[in-house]
């Protein structure tokens, strides 16, 4: 094609798309009716339907075993990739097993409880230190109301003498 003809076909091109968009129009609506009722209703492609939330696969102990035994055992190319796929599983997945059964943690193969752990030592050494900081200051509180107690008691016992003749 030579160059005369291309700019030829690039400006003719140009000038019809001039003020328009350069995809095509849809030829049905957006929405999920059909244009005036007629013909059966489209779903909209832009709508996705909620899915439910998935949920967390938890693998006991022997079928980890199980698992890592059939790939310990594949020897032709691209079988532990098929064992992978068939138990739905990753291959960090199984380098983690892997790697828990050599430090020989057997109950790293086994189900965790997951969620929020309790406390640790460390916060309930720090919650201990606020309790006691706070039992001394109440302490001190304590001190000092029994004085003024002490205090209006003994400041009564000098003015009620004094009423008591007054009084008469």
């Amino acid at each position: 094609m030579s160059l005369s003809s291309t700019t030829s076909v690039v400006e003719s091109d140009w000038r019809e798309r001039t003020g328009e968009r350069s995809e095509p129009e849809r030829d049905r609506q957006l929405d999920s009716t059909a244009p005036h009722g007629v013909g059966p209703a489209l779903p909209d492609p832009q709508v996705v339907p909620k899915a439910e939330k998935a949920k967390r696969r938890k693998r006991s102990a022997s079928e980890k075993r199980r698992i890592l035994a059939a790939v310990d055992q594949a020897s032709e190319p691209g079988e532990i990739g098929r064992i992978l796929r068939r138990e739905g599983i990753y291959h960090s997945q199984l380098s983690k097993w892997r790697k828990q059964r050599a430090e020989g943690i057997e109950l790293g193969l086994s189900e965790k409880a997951r969620g929020v752990k309790g406390p640790s030592v460390k916060t309930l050494q720090e919650e201990n230190r606020k309790l006691k900081r706070r039992q001394v200051r109440l302490e001190e509180e304590l001190r000092r109301a029994r004085i003024i107690i002490e205090f209006q008691k003994k400041a009564a016992a000098l003015f009620e003498p004094m009423t008591a003749s007054e009084e008469s």
